[in-house]
């Protein structure tokens, strides 16, 4: 019944979200996917992320076969358009495979191989769904929020050094090369936290069982929270409001080498199809996720040097990325990572329950956000005009709150008292110790009996 309400509400939000889209005069979701099904997709990478996240649900030789139909479906498409005049691209392969992997498990597959199977499948297919209502939803914060914030936030940035104009320069500086490499980054970002993601769920199809908590949730959540927080703080970003694409509507062209003079900060119109999409920065929230996921092993052992190095080198390349190519400002960033530890510290562990020690980091971090929000609107000159000090508190927030997040589920992971009645045996570890302390025999989220369990964050 729980599954069957899911499909039902997962329908009519696509539906809902075409019909406006419709009424808009802009694509919806039903469109983008139908165009995956048998026309151009509007991206070759999203709908391979999402069979590839979805090959960890069944076995070796079904991957296979799965991937080969994938790739020849691809080939054939990708021919066909090139030979009428169309684009070299792909990703009807794996569309149209993920589709008749699902039906097959659901027709014809039993028991745990049929529930895995269904249950990767449905990750994956929700990750493609995700990306084309949220391009939609793109469109929406345009036409809903006609004036932009943008010189509120730059007058904030003054606090912070204006890290866009320094990274902006610092890209020009680098070369064809090092942009490349950035930016390939930049809009790989699913590719990357699948990495992730498989390392995580690698053993679902041979045990399974699924683990309590990784990446691909922390994921699906920040990207239903985030884009709402859009509307709330329209933004569009330097290279747009005070760069060279503006299309007529930016103050002035002077992102990256100029600064400009503002004085009393407002609200300015800009055009009807240019993304509200900067406050806060999604690409810094889930790169941050990524990170912090590539830490640890699902079962609390140190992950493996190339994970690790990959996902610090993956949130470096991200953080200046979003402000070097001028899409956004340093309060975005901060913004971003608050929203990420906030969201990672309602859904880290959940066996261990709603104790304090989650509430006040839950807590802690809504109100942090909000207080970030709140102070870029109405304290933006005062944060500026003390640059110094207002610097030192915008980012001692966010590092309290990273502190918090680091000592709780990292260094700190089963203190006592925080699952209801149960004891817990609590080592000392840091986050790349290698130490995994333990705690009694108990019960899984899921209410089946759970071996042994060595858990010191992931």
């Amino acid at each position: 019944m729980v599954i069957g309400l899911l499909l039902a509400g997962v329908a009519l939000l696509l539906v809902g979200v075409q019909m406006a889209a419709t009424l808009a005069g802009f694509q919806g979701p039903l469109e983008s996917l139908a165009g995956d099904y048998v026309a151009t997709p509007k991206s070759a990478s999203v709908p391979w992320a999402g069979l590839v996240l979805a090959m960890v649900g069944i076995g070796a030789r079904r991957r296979v076969i799965a991937l080969a139909a994938a790739a020849a479906i691809d080939i054939v498409f990708a021919a066909g358009r090139v030979l009428f005049g169309g684009a070299l691209t792909v990703g009807n392969g794996p569309t149209i495979v993920l589709t008749a992997l699902a039906l097959i498990a659901w027709l014809r597959w039993h028991g745990t191989e049929r529930r895995n199977a269904l249950h990767a499948a449905g990750l994956g297919a929700l990750l493609i769904l995700a990306t084309k209502i949220g391009d939609t939803w793109l469109h929406f914060t345009a036409s809903a929020r006609p004036n932009v914030w943008d010189q509120f936030a730059l007058t904030t940035d003054r606090a912070l050094g204006d890290p866009s104009w320094l990274l902006g320069r610092a890209v020009e500086a680098i070369g064809p090369v090092g942009y490349n490499i950035l930016h390939w980054v930049y809009i790989e970002l699913p590719v990357g936290a699948i990495a992730v993601a498989i390392w995580q769920l690698r053993r679902v199809a041979g045990t399974g069982t699924w683990p309590a908590h990784y990446l691909v949730r922390t994921f699906l959540t920040l990207g239903l929270i985030g884009p709402v927080i859009y509307l709330l703080f329209p933004v569009v970003g330097p290279i747009f409001a005070f760069g060279s694409e503006g299309d007529g509507f930016q103050v002035g062209n002077y992102w990256p080498n100029t600064l400009p003079a503002l004085g009393e900060p407002q609200p300015m119109p800009f055009d009807e199809y240019t993304p509200r999409n900067c406050m806060p920065s999604m690409h810094t929230a889930w790169a941050l996720a990524l990170f912090l996921h590539s830490r640890r092993d699902i079962d609390g052992g140190r992950a493996p040097w190339w994970l690790r190095w990959g996902g610090a080198l993956w949130l470096a390349c991200t953080l200046c990325a979003t402000l070097g190519f001028g899409y956004h400002y340093g309060v975005d960033l901060l913004a971003g990572a608050v929203l990420c530890l906030t969201v990672e510290s309602a859904l880290r562990d959940p066996e261990r329950g709603w104790g304090w020690f989650r509430v006040r980091l839950v807590g802690g971090g809504v109100i942090a956000l909000a207080g970030l929000l709140l102070s870029y609107r109405f304290l933006s000159v005062t944060l500026a005009t003390y640059p110094l000090p207002s610097g030192i508190v915008l980012v001692g927030v966010v590092a309290a709150l990273a502190g918090g997040y680091y000592r709780t589920f990292f260094v700190r992971p089963w203190p006592s008292g925080d699952h209801d009645g149960e004891s817990a045996a609590l080592d000392s570890g840091v986050l790349d110790s290698g130490a995994a302390p333990s705690r009694s025999t108990g019960l899984h989220a899921n209410g089946r009996p759970a071996e042994l369990l060595r858990r010191t964050g992931r």
